[in-house]
């Protein structure tokens, strides 16, 4: 059996499971994410809290109840008290897990994959997702049926439970906005679907809901929001004059925004905006990102007297490395942030709050706040390699790029090799689940940027080169 991951990775289950990606397990349902995986997953974290209080929560995809069903099981088999939440947003999980004093909780959701995905993302007592260590335990378990199931007598009880008004008191109480905005919420009949407009509301706001109903198919638009699947939302929010529109992935840990004049405002610029606006409220401070992210973060945030701290691509890891070292925000470009002020789990719903009150903090609309953040030229470029040989060539491309870029500023390996120099930056990769080396490079202009991505190309290509040349001298050896 084949696992999509959700870091794009596609592993065998066996001597070589790879069971979770950057965003916990995810898998095309009935083949690749069964229920019988889902349920022995639940064992696992039955096993592994030693039947502590689990909370379980889904999203709305027509294979939630499934696999809750399975997940809640196995749980039980394993003697855990298990509290289930029903269609949640995932940051409510992660809010309701430490706030109710659970071990451990378990969010079924694909986020903003199609519906025909799903996916099992892990919790502990702290709200925080499950990092390496416990992501790899778990498959310990999982790999080697290694469970600890209860005596009849012993085994868990399930109990429905219905706590989010916890989170929305939570948000509500914790800042007021000082004017009544207008903003057009669309959900994508998502998670988010009653509980985002209720609390705009409750902050005041004149509200206007569309695809804000639960439907696992996702009728009116992908659950992922982009450009593309906005167009709707861009169009009511002009139509209606409205400050901003809002939406949300499949289970409300990514936001996406429309300003004023129903126009897609980009993810990184966006982020480095925030990013900046954090800076200032604190006086300094940390911010942390990917390797992925545009370089117009350090470009406004640095002369704040702020510092970019770059990751591994995945929210766990942004998550664990704004708690290291105790930063002020952190997020992707893709919509997820974590504001470490209320609790560590990209959160769709706060971003969106708290984003309309730093526009009231700066007095602007949300097209003058993103306004001053510089714009880049970015460049993708794939490079066929073998799946056996690409993590080498990713590791040896490193002293290529060096001596390529010789004034090279700052060189990380956190996630394939990234590059910083004087007028841009260049990242290599390897593809999770095709034969390609990724090359993604960004530049002060289009002129700068092809140019850093030929002497990059260049580079790779001669790595690669070099390990296919080898690997045919060494089967002429073999052979001979």
């Amino acid at each position: 059996m084949q696992l999509h991951l959700a870091n794009n990775h596609q592993l065998t289950l066996g001597i070589d499971m790879r069971l979770f990606g950057s965003s916990g397990v995810r898998g095309l349902v009935g083949a690749e994410l069964t229920p019988i995986l889902a349920a022995e997953v639940g064992m696992a974290v039955g096993t592994f809290t030693k039947a502590g209080q689990v909370l379980v929560a889904r999203d709305t995809r027509t294979s939630g109840l499934m696999l809750e069903n399975a997940i809640v099981s196995g749980l039980q088999a394993c003697g855990a008290k298990v509290f289930c939440l029903g269609v949640t947003p995932t940051p409510v999980l992660a809010y309701l897990t430490r706030a109710l004093g659970a071990d451990a909780g378990v969010m079924i959701t694909a986020s903003h994959n199609p519906p025909e995905y799903n996916g099992i993302k892990l919790f502990d007592g702290t709200g925080m997702a499950y990092g390496d260590e416990y992501q790899d335990e778990i498959e310990r378990l999982v790999m080697h049926e290694n469970f600890r199931l209860a005596e009849w007598q012993n085994i868990g009880e399930a109990t429905s439970i219905n706590e989010e008004s916890l989170y929305i008191k939570m948000v509500l109480k914790s800042f007021r906005l000082d004017r009544k905005w207008h903003v057009v919420v669309d959900p994508g009949c998502g998670a988010t679907s009653q509980i985002a407009p209720a609390i705009f509301k409750g902050l005041g706001c004149k509200v206007t809901a569309i695809n804000a109903n639960h439907d696992g198919f996702f009728p009116a638009r992908n659950p992922e929001p982009n450009a593309d699947s906005l167009q709707c939302l861009a169009e009511t929010v002009k139509a209606l004059g409205a400050d901003i529109g809002v939406a949300y992935d499949g289970d409300g840990d990514r936001a996406a925004f429309i300003d004023e004049n129903g126009a897609f405002v980009d993810f990184d610029k966006v982020l480095a905006a925030y990013a900046a606006y954090a800076v200032k409220s604190f006086g300094r401070g940390v911010v942390v990102t990917n390797v992925e992210a545009s370089m117009c973060v350090e470009r406004i945030v640095e002369p704040l007297g702020g510092r970019v701290v770059r990751t591994r691509v995945g929210d766990v890891y942004v998550a664990e490395s704004v708690k290291k070292f105790e930063a002020v925000f952190g997020g992707e470009p893709c919509g997820a942030w974590i504001h470490p002020r209320y609790h560590y789990c990209p959160d769709g719903i706060l971003s969106s709050a708290l984003l309309l009150k730093a526009l009231e903090g700066e007095s602007k609309k949300l097209s003058e706040f993103v306004a001053d953040v510089p714009v880049f030229q970015v460049l993708r470029r794939n490079i066929r390699c073998r799946n056996e040989v690409k993590h080498a060539v990713v590791r040896k491309a490193a002293d290529s790029l060096k001596a390529s870029f010789p004034n090279y500023r700052d060189i990380s390996t956190v996630d394939g090799v990234r590059l910083a120099l004087e007028d841009g930056w260049v990242l290599v990769r390897a593809s999770g689940t095709e034969p390609l080396v990724r090359l993604t490079v960004e530049g002060e202009s289009l002129k700068v940027a092809e140019k850093i991505m030929e002497k990059a190309a260049s580079a790779v290509t001669k790595v690669v080169e070099d390990f296919e040349s080898e690997g045919r001298c060494f089967g002429c050896r073999r052979r001979g």
